[in-house]
């Protein structure tokens, strides 16, 4: 699942990966639903958690 993305993703990608605009990403992220962490004011999301967050919502983990 999501083989053609680093280790750790940008604010951009994960858009494309969960299909929403940016306005839900960062509240996504701001909530602490996703496993992510800011770094010099970029945020810095692992694709592991993304996954983990995607199968956590579609009840499959």
């Amino acid at each position: 699942m999501y083989t053609e993305y680093g280790d750790l993703v940008s604010v951009e990608n994960l858009c494309e990966m969960l299909s929403i605009g940016k306005n839900s990403a960062y509240k996504l992220l701001a909530s602490g639903e996703l496993k992510s962490f800011r770094y010099n004011r970029v945020w810095k999301i692992p694709k592991q958690g993304v996954i983990e967050y995607v199968l956590k919502q579609s009840k499959l983990a």
